[in-house]
């Protein structure tokens, strides 16, 4: 049985969006939002990545702003022989609805919509003001979408007081987990310097990449911290070592390790900074770290955006929904240092970026109805 909510859905999981491409999901988003009172603005930017399209949705002036934000973008389908249907005809198959994009983000964007439209509807005298973030740069580079909006948000003291992020929360079922916060993530590229020559002749050059063990164990058995009640203890990984000229006799000049954190709020960016150029200056290597700070942590503490949902899951889908910080960054990052309340609400994460990639049938529906609930337990 067909929905509004799974009508839409399929409507933006047909275009094929793939990053930084919007393909008209924006638009149509726009037409519905419009015909229930919403002053559309579009936020489009262009950087040397390309053009990205944005708009800034908003419907009332007055406070709280309770704010929707999401993307529109989606990741390539990588191999399309892999996959059992065509990942931009949605199709349901076993009480499943498959299509890129299903569950990152689209099923969230047409709730979004449809739990708006319901709640005006029900609702026209409601308080404060409702808006919606949506851009088409979330999957890619993230350096002309939500960033930039809310660059322009704060220039003219336009503020967040609520943001629900609609990237793919749960868990193991609809609605069991809600993301208050998000870790840090900060990258290196370490490059170890040396002496290219000829292996015959040692003596006359020096291996860099002879000092990468004492380097790799050196920081890999650092105890960043111990984490909190909200986050796990600090992570580091290393993703990538390159060295060498690909010749077997030519000892190379320099290797390069590049590493990412994955921080709490025990400790910050500069804290990190500041412990690996102790170590590597205390082992002597001759060295250079080209550092990226990719988001910084922000947690949401228990109020009233994080009891509003809670309560909504509790009343439309019989569960309790609990705190987490796990996984990897979003756009919240740019949103929380604004001052705003931010958690992640959205289906199963089980097929994210995956081949296949699927939410159950009854999860648009479902999703319309929690973000309704939210509405009602904050503006009414």
């Amino acid at each position: 049985m067909t929905t509004p909510t799974l009508d839409l859905t399929k409507q933006l999981l047909a275009a094929k969006s793939v990053t930084p491409e919007d393909a008209g999901c924006q638009a149509l988003m726009s037409d519905r939002l419009r015909a229930v009172g919403f002053e559309i603005e579009r936020m489009d930017f262009e950087d040397s990545n390309g053009s990205v399209l944005n708009f800034w949705a908003r419907k009332g002036s007055e406070k709280p702003c309770l704010a929707f934000a999401g993307h529109t973008d989606v990741v390539p389908t990588g191999d399309l022989d892999a996959w059992d249907s065509d990942p931009f005809i949605p199709t349901e198959r076993d009480g499943q609805l498959y299509a890129r994009g299903a569950a990152d983000m689209k099923t969230s964007l047409a709730a979004f919509v449809t739990s708006i439209e319901n709640f005006v509807i029900a609702h026209p005298d409601h308080k404060g003001s409702i808006a919606l973030l949506i851009t088409s740069d979330e999957e890619g580079p993230a350096t002309c979408g939500t960033v930039k909006v809310i660059e322009q948000l704060e220039a003219r003291n336009e503020k967040i007081d609520y943001c629900l992020v609609g990237e793919p929360s749960s868990t193991n079922t609809l609605g069991d987990i809600i993301k208050n916060g998000r870790r840090g993530s900060v990258g290196c590229e370490l490059t170890i310097h040396g002496t290219q020559g000829h292996v015959a002749y040692p003596h006359l050059a020096d291996n860099p990449i002879h000092y990468c063990g004492d380097v790799i164990n050196t920081l890999n058995g650092i105890v960043w911290d111990e984490g909190n009640q909200y986050f796990p203890p600090t992570s580091f990984q290393i993703s990538n070592i390159a060295g060498g000229t690909g010749a077997t006799n030519v000892i190379p000049g320099t290797v390069k390790i590049t590493f990412n954190l994955r921080y709490s709020t025990e400790i910050t960016a500069e804290g990190i900074e500041s412990i690996v150029t102790e170590k590597l200056e205390k082992l002597g290597v001759n060295y250079a770290a080209k550092w990226t700070v990719f988001g910084l942590p922000f947690l949401t503490e228990k109020g009233a955006l994080v009891h509003a949902c809670q309560k909504s899951i509790a009343d439309n889908l019989g569960i309790k929904a609990e705190l987490s910080t796990t996984g990897g960054t979003s756009d919240g990052r740019f949103i929380a240092p604004t001052g705003a309340q931010v958690v992640e609400l959205g289906p199963i994460n089980a097929t994210i970026h995956k081949v296949n990639e699927c939410v159950d049938i009854e999860t648009p529906e479902q999703l319309s109805k929690v973000y309704q609930g939210i509405m009602e337990n904050l503006l009414v």
